[in-house]
């Protein structure tokens, strides 16, 4: 029975629409829709358990005036099946409802809803941009995917057995005491219009404060995470005091927050118990004064008054519930403004695979400036030849990375167009764009998974003798096989920690080489590939790269202009457009930009570090 029930949905399914809507109602239905028969369901079994909650009371009224008016040797011969109809109430009907309830709301949504919202937002989320992720905490929006299911479901959950609840229990209080006597409905009838008044005022604003509190709530997780991903920098520069008052101050802006989000349920609840009691007494009052007159019998009066107790006692925990659905609804309200958007880079409807055969390029007239007016590439036209190795060479700033990460189209031209064998990049699919190009940046990072996954990660499904190769050609595989970890997991399966940190940066870099031979994609950009490995090792694995650059379109972009003297041809840029280029030996001798620069340098070295604050 558990099985069934936890089988009704299948969290990690591919989505249909992966794209959420970025309106409150329509989010909700998104994901509601794919569970709409299971919360048909809880609706139904909720409308069983209000009416069987309403009838005790009716049941002993009716048993009171049994009481009262039968001789006691007929009591028990006219009295069973009343008793019996309220013990199938109490011992059958009621449990089985709540056991139907559990398995609805516990086995299937419970774990199925809010794992398939996690999901489905995070299949959306991590195909969003590069540019979406540099502007924003990773913990932040992590915390938004992981917070925004629960708290949908919840809501959603106490909705139906909250306010579904009281309605049909109230709506249900109100006929009974109507037939018995329309007077008595009079204070019910009031009571629920001051309930929904006090709701109407309260609710909008516990969901204001409850969506500031939230939104303050992953800013405090946003930092904690940014000092624990940064904290060798912490610790390096001494700086542990300066992060206590960083998380400081956004800990003492949520605390103000959700104090006075407890002021505001405090008063809710003080505000609803005073009218509670006027209800209770209302009722009492009008009983009592109609049963004097004999207007209404004992038995009436056994009902009305547990009936009306029952539904101030059942509201105080609506209203409980209804603070926590709000609060939920906070939480969803927060997390659609960073779940929700468009993609920013998304393939067009038509766009298909790009087929890579020959590797030639061409930048057409191309302007970026990364939505500012200031012109990062400026109106640049290159063509690079099948097979052709060409080096990018230039000051800091002058958008050579910007270069890459437009043929990557991590970011589109404002104008122009990039060709591959004369397919317009913006036409294709992203994954095959970049499934065809294999990329070796200067800042490497790691999977926090084994190094034989992360060599993997440029060809799934190779085999370890596959793997193993590929460390040996990027003279990986001596230092590969001393690694171990915590968990005594070692050589292959060792696990190099967040962003690779348990490594050092030469053995990051000859990890991310190994992955690219791996790959083995006809077009490949070396980002100051070597830039993190020492001469000896760097020499040994400028031959392995050179055997990889065998029959590929190279760009390479150094900042050790002897890496790439024996390229093809060089490219020389400054302010986003082309000012020289060729052969070493020819540039050298034109006594311009690239032969400055070749002078400057003391061993071959021009630091490119500010050029990517500047591009970027």
């Amino acid at each position: 029975m558990f099985r069934l029930f936890e089988s009704l949905i299948d969290p990690t399914a591919t989505p249909e629409r992966p794209e959420p809507p970025p309106r409150l109602v329509a989010f909700y239905w998104h994901f509601l829709r794919q569970a709409k028969g299971l919360f048909a369901g809880l609706l139904g079994v909720g409308l069983v358990l209000a009416l069987g909650d309403a009838s005790i009371p009716y049941f002993v009224g009716r048993i009171v005036t049994l009481v009262t008016s039968t001789p006691p040797d007929r009591l028990l011969a006219e009295g069973w099946p009343l008793v019996a109809a309220l013990v199938g109430v109490v011992m059958l009907l009621r449990p089985a409802t709540l056991f139907l309830r559990g398995l609805i709301a516990n086995q299937a949504i419970g774990p199925g809803l809010s794992n398939l919202i996690r999901w489905q937002s995070h299949y959306h989320v991590v195909r969003q941009s590069w540019g979406f992720f540099q502007n924003d905490f990773a913990g932040r929006i992590a915390t938004k995917v992981m917070q925004t299911g629960p708290a949908l479901r919840e809501s959603m959950v106490q909705t139906v057995e909250a306010v579904w609840h009281i309605a049909v229990y109230g709506v249900t209080a109100f006929v009974l005491l109507s037939q018995a006597d329309p007077r008595l409905a009079v204070p019910l009838a009031l009571w629920a219009l001051g309930y929904v008044a006090l709701l109407r005022w309260f609710v909008p604003r516990m969901r204001d404060r409850s969506r500031a509190a939230s939104e303050a709530r992953s800013q405090v997780t946003g930092r904690i995470v940014d000092s624990y991903t940064n904290i060798l920098t912490v610790k390096l520069f001494a700086r542990a005091r300066d992060e206590d008052a960083y998380v400081r101050d956004s800990m003492d802006d949520l605390n103000g927050l959700f104090q006075r989000q407890m002021r505001l349920i405090t008063l809710f609840a003080v505000t609803l118990q005073i009218l509670n009691a006027l209800l209770v007494s209302a009722v009492a009052i009008s009983s009592i004064m109609l049963a004097s007159h004999g207007l209404i019998g004992v038995g009436v009066v056994a009902m009305a008054v547990p009936m009306s107790w029952q539904l101030v006692s059942m509201s105080g925990w609506v209203a409980f519930q209804v603070s926590a659905i709000f609060e939920n609804v906070g939480v969803v309200q927060e997390g659609v403004g960073t779940i929700a958007r468009p993609l920013q880079l998304a393939d067009r409807a038509d766009a298909k695979p790009i087929a890579v055969e020959r590797g030639a390029i061409a930048f057409e007239r191309v302007t970026f400036g990364y939505g500012t007016p200031r012109k990062v590439i400026d109106d640049f036209s290159l063509e690079i030849r099948p097979g052709e190795k060409i080096g990018l060479i230039g000051r800091s700033g002058a958008g050579k990375s910007t270069l890459v990460n437009l043929l990557l189209r991590f970011f589109d031209p404002a104008s122009g167009r990039i060709l591959i064998d004369g397919q317009d990049v913006s036409r294709a699919t992203q994954e095959s764009l970049r499934a065809a190009i294999s990329v070796v940046t200067q800042d490497t990072s790691l999977l926090h998974r084994s190094i034989a996954e992360n060599i993997a990660y440029g060809r799934p499904g190779a085999s370890p003798a596959e793997i193993e190769a590929a460390a040996r050609k990027a003279e990986a595989h001596d230092f590969i096989l001393g690694l171990s970890d915590f968990h005594g997991r070692g050589g292959y399966d060792a696990h190099v920690g967040e962003r690779g940190v348990k490594l050092s940066g030469g053995q990051r870099q000859r990890v991310a080489i190994a992955r690219v031979i791996l790959k083995d994609a006809p077009i490949l950009v070396l980002d100051e590939a070597t830039s993190a490995l020492d001469s000896e090792v760097e020499a040994a694995i400028q031959a392995s790269l050179g055997a990889l650059m065998m029959g590929k379109t190279v760009i390479a972009v150094a900042h050790r202009l002897s890496t790439i003297a024996r390229m093809d041809r060089l490219i020389v840029m400054d302010h986003g457009r082309i000012v020289e280029q060729g052969a070493h030996s020819e540039l050298i001798k034109r006594e311009g930009l690239y032969a400055s620069l070749w002078r400057r340098q003391s061993g071959g070295f021009l630091d490119d570090g500010p050029e990517r604050q500047a591009a970027e």
